[in-house]
């Protein structure tokens, strides 16, 4: 009989590594564990640009406290805080043309650049003025949108970070949701990219009603240029568990499952696919890319997300669909997007991942074959700033040193794989 002491001399023992929490922190991507408050130098949706005008609007970036402003029909940014007794400038108001005024003594900063250009309460010739300035943010309008971009860099070109398909000069009607959710950042994204949990979550989505979605799939993960995509190897349907017994996603009033190909949106080889989604050759219809960018591709839409960090417990989900549409089909889109798509896709479908973001509580963790593409997002952010001057243009679409297919993970061979 082996003692107590021996065996605590030889290693834990196969019931200790059972129940061990596994992975305890993520030391092992040094620069994605020390991203609680986001990635810098990048640009950032934080609003709907209709919703910034002339009234100040205080929002949190990457643990800053920032105010917007509309002034001329530009969108300004400036430190939310007075440097006189730290006020928030959000409280205050406009008392002249481009610049933004303290509601306690009446600093006044200019617009454009931050500097205090006046006193109220310390007359004309207020001599303080001109001696401190307020943090300014370069600002952008696209898609939309209104972008900070948030770092000590230079700022790249916004359009250089988007994702190509949105720059290309193809027409196209946009349709979204943006709300703060709990969480942080990296979680939301881990769980948009996902490759387990959506045919098991989300089979209760109303967006999903009548729509068959697979037991679980083999996939692996190919990086193409800055995105990393999860590509579709084989599609199960039902599974024989031993000594457990059969699940299945089937149901009698759900639609059969295609028995073609999958393609966009892992919904079979759809009868009709958009020709511009179609025609971009993606290798898989999920990706991601820095710094917190998932693409989701269907059929007859694409669906985005951006996970902006907030502080180290909270991020802005800002999510939106975009189809190629002109005419009368673009008003269509919206009239069906405004009256049903976004409660079921924004709200219902949607809100089944901001709860399981909102509970997670890792590291630490104990990971299996889907989480090769946690793994696959969490080495890219090792990879750094594709826009930083020191880095080689990884570009949108060709790869830059051909596909990378993933590794295996920490507790098991190659990863399989699911759909979201």
């Amino acid at each position: 009989m082996t003692s107590p002491d021996t065996a605590s001399s030889q290693g834990p023992s196969r019931d200790d590594r059972r129940t061990s929490p596994g992975r305890t922190d993520w030391t092992s991507w040094p620069a994605y564990d020390a991203a609680e408050l986001g990635f810098s130098d990048y640009w950032y949706p934080v609003q709907w640009s209709s919703q910034v005008t002339k009234r100040p609007l205080p929002i949190t970036l990457r643990g800053e406290r920032l105010v917007l402003l509309r002034d001329g029909g530009r969108v300004y940014a400036l430190n939310d805080r007075c440097l006189h007794r730290g006020v928030p400038l959000s409280l205050g108001r406009q008392e002249f043309p481009g610049t933004l005024s303290c509601p306690y003594h009446g600093w006044t900063y200019r617009l454009t650049d931050g500097e205090l250009c006046a006193v109220i309460t310390d007359g004309p010739d207020s001599p303080i003025c001109g001696k401190v300035a307020v943090r300014s943010y370069p600002v952008e309008e696209r898609l939309g949108l209104v972008w900070v971009f948030s770092g000590t860099g230079d700022p790249h070109p916004l359009d250089t970070q988007l994702p190509g398909e949105l720059t290309a000069g193809t027409p196209f009607a946009i349709g979204g949701r943006i709300e703060d959710r709990r969480g942080n950042w990296r979680l939301a994204a881990e769980n948009g990219f996902d490759e387990g949990h959506a045919k098991y979550l989300h089979r209760t989505s109303l967006w999903r009603l009548f729509k068959t979605m697979p037991t679980w799939n083999r996939t692996h993960i190919e990086q193409v240029g800055r995105w990393i995509y999860r590509v579709q190897d084989e599609v199960h349907w039902d599974a024989t568990f031993p000594g457990v017994g059969t699940w299945s996603n089937r149901r009698w009033w759900k639609q059969r499952p295609p028995e073609q190909s999958f393609t966009l949106g892992n919904t079979g080889a759809a009868k009709k696919q958009d020709p511009v989604i179609a025609g971009q050759g993606w290798p898989g219809f999920a990706s991601l890319s820095l710094p917190g960018v998932l693409r989701i591709a269907y059929p007859q839409f694409i669906h985005y997300e951006f996970y902006v960090p907030m502080d180290r417990a909270r991020h802005r989900y800002v999510g939106f669909m975009v189809q190629f549409k002109t005419g009368l089909q673009r008003t269509w889109f919206f009239t069906r997007y405004l009256g049903a798509i976004r409660w079921l896709f924004h709200g219902n479908f949607s809100d089944q991942d901001a709860w399981m973001v909102e509970e997670t509580d890792c590291p630490p963790e104990r990971l299996y074959r889907p989480d090769s593409s946690l793994l696959a997002w969490r080495r890219l952010c090792e990879q750094g700033n594709p826009f930083s001057a020191s880095a080689e243009p990884a570009g949108d679409g060709a790869p830059a040193d051909g596909p990378t297919v993933d590794g295996p993970t920490a507790d098991g061979p190659t990863a399989d794989g699911a759909e979201r």
